[in-house]
């Protein structure tokens, strides 16, 4: 059974921000996460285990010359909603990943907030969806 991927609100002008090829790589992490579900595991997925919230998670892929980390949630619905995506390379881990954590959990608090008022994918959500 596919699920759903989306973008969180607050992370849909970030990722329009990073390298195309970086897109490329988190698109197809995205495919794969569509595909797997909660069941895709490492070396394309992890648990974020210092996070308060159980079914906080990571992409994790390299590109463009990083070693990058997407923060991802399941939302009630089982939806994977990504969160916050950051390179890795030259940060101390345990510094990198509280800071990962911190801004995944603040955008997080969302998640059933947005899925109650939106429902279904908006257009640019329909956009990630079929890329």
């Amino acid at each position: 059974m596919q699920r759903e991927v989306r973008l969180a609100d607050e992370f849909d002008p970030e990722f329009d921000e990073l390298p195309e090829i970086v897109q490329d790589e988190l698109l197809a992490r995205a495919k794969l996460l569509e595909a797997f579900g909660p069941e895709l595991g490492r070396p394309h997925a992890d648990t974020l285990n210092a996070s308060r919230h159980p079914n906080m998670k990571e992409l994790r892929f390299n590109a463009d010359d990083g070693v990058w980390r997407v923060a991802f949630a399941f939302d009630p619905d089982r939806a994977a909603i990504l969160l916050v995506a950051a390179d890795k390379a030259g940060v101390k881990e345990r510094r990198f990943y509280r800071r990962l954590i911190k801004l995944a959990v603040s955008d997080s608090t969302n998640i059933c907030k947005e899925r109650s008022d939106h429902g279904k994918n908006t257009d640019r959500q329909a956009e990630f969806a079929a890329r």
